[in-house]
């Protein structure tokens, strides 16, 4: 029997709602021959469309959650926290299928009716305004060195190298501008070079692991593939456990967060099917994690115990004047300022779904609400002081619930499966890993603050 939600949003959008066991349902089939006619979005293509919407500042974290894990401790985690994203992007698409809609927060709709659509909206707004304001983090601590990278002397105290202004007049000047037109298509392609930049990044991360030496010293000068000391702060741990480890997961779970970008792809795959989305997934969650292990590696293993939360922090004051770091350090702004404003589209949008999806369009109020989302992340970059406290606060509520808790709820609830099926019976364990993760993770982190 088809569940009443279902029914009911059905009747309203025309749609028809297909078994779960169909593997493309009819309403990607009536679009078939539009994507026929544009040739849709090919297999490799899709995988990096996926990437793209993986791979952000999570990166830059990742080498400190090693630190606080070790090598083995991070990987066996990280390796979960991946399996456990691409079982997630498989429960979505079963009830993408199941209710023939392609957003995440109709599948809301479908599930708990306009509270799970405004609950899903918000959690999503929620999780772009932490996204921005890690980025915009970035600008505030990178800026800074990538200006003084190109100058000689000690120009300490100037104006220019003061973070926290540069970031003002980078989101005034930017920023804001950016987010307020009309139309972002020519961001969506330039913001896909975001991703090409974090794989140079990672490259980097490989490269400059034999030009910095250990024990660290502030001395910029060093050998080339100078040999690390052979001391206790220069070998790896592979297990350590610490009141900061409590950032770990989360913010695993910041970084593997694109179940909002899923179906979307999902809707413009050429010859779209759930097992060839599925290998889509899976595909660029494995290169995801690869890039992504490997430059946490790395940077680990360049820092040691001495790793800042922020990866790209280290290099500046060790090699403040590379010419391959300064590049990385270019790349990483620019991707920033093209993806800040990016970012604030879906957030605005929700936002206005929330409070005045029954008004007409307002240039004023579109004017108003995009100021006050720019005001509001510029607010917590310049006050928050480390990197690491968006990952854990934003990665224990609003990734983990997008990454773990929705997918497994929607799907309890929305699939006929008997409740002992093996479906369902790893949905449940999802819904509970998600619920610890998130509470205790939480709960950590305030105890962390509380003693400092």
């Amino acid at each position: 029997m088809m569940h009443p939600n279902l029914q009911s949003i059905n009747a309203y959008h025309g749609h028809y709602v297909a078994t779960q066991e169909d593997e493309v349902t009819p309403l990607l089939q009536g679009d078939r021959e539009t994507r026929h006619r544009s040739s849709g979005t090919s297999f490799g293509f899709s995988v990096l469309n996926l990437m793209n919407a993986i791979m952000g500042s999570g990166i830059l974290g990742l080498a400190f959650a090693m630190a606080n894990t070790g090598v083995i401790g991070f990987s066996v985690l990280l390796l979960i926290v991946a399996s456990l994203a691409s079982y997630s992007v498989y429960l979505l698409l079963t009830m993408c299928i199941q209710t023939a809609v392609t957003s995440y927060e109709d599948i809301g709709l479908f599930a708990f009716g306009s509270p799970g659509k405004i609950l899903v909206a918000s959690t999503i707004m929620i999780q772009n305004i932490g996204a921005m304001s890690s980025y915009l983090f970035i600008i505030k601590t990178e800026l800074p060195a990538a200006i003084a990278g190109f100058l000689s002397g000690d120009h300490t105290g100037s104006w220019y190298l003061d973070g926290k202004l540069l970031l003002v007049v980078a989101a005034a000047c930017i920023v804001f501008p950016l987010a307020l037109l009309p139309r972002i298509g020519f961001l969506g392609y330039t913001s896909s070079l975001s991703f090409f930049f974090m794989v140079f990044f990672a490259l980097a991360v490989v490269i400059k692991k034999w030009y910095i030496p250990c024990p660290l010293t502030l001395n910029s000068t060093v050998e080339i593939f100078q040999v690390a000391n052979s001391s206790d702060e220069c070998k790896p741990k592979l297990f350590n456990f610490s009141k900061e480890s409590a950032f770990a997961i989360p913010t695993m779970a910041f970084s593997f967060l694109c179940h909002t970008s899923v179906l979307p792809i999902y809707c413009e795959l050429k010859s779209p099917s759930k097992r060839r989305m599925q290998n889509v997934a899976n595909l660029g969650i494995g290169l995801s994690f690869l890039i992504y292990f490997i430059s946490a590696l790395f940077g680990y293993l360049t820092f040691y115990d001495k790793v800042e939360s922020e990866l790209l922090e280290g290099y500046s004051r060790y090699l403040p004047h590379d010419g391959l770091i300064v590049t990385v350090r270019l790349f990483i702004l620019l991707a920033v300022l093209l993806t800040v404003p990016l970012i604030h589209f879906p957030a605005r949008k929700a936002f206005m779904m929330m409070f005045f999806s029954s008004y007409p369009f307002s240039c004023v109020r579109h004017i108003v609400v995009t100021l006050a989302l720019n005001a509001i992340i510029v607010l917590l970059s310049i006050y928050v002081p480390d990197i690491s406290n968006v990952f854990g606060v934003i990665g224990s509520t609003t990734s983990t619930c997008l990454l773990f808790v929705f997918p497994s709820l929607f799907f309890l609830k929305l699939s006929r499966e008997d409740f002992m099926s093996r479906q369902k019976i790893g949905a449940s364990a999802l819904l509970a890993f998600g619920i610890c993760v998130g509470v205790s993770s939480l709960t950590l982190i305030s105890l962390n603050w509380i003693k400092k």
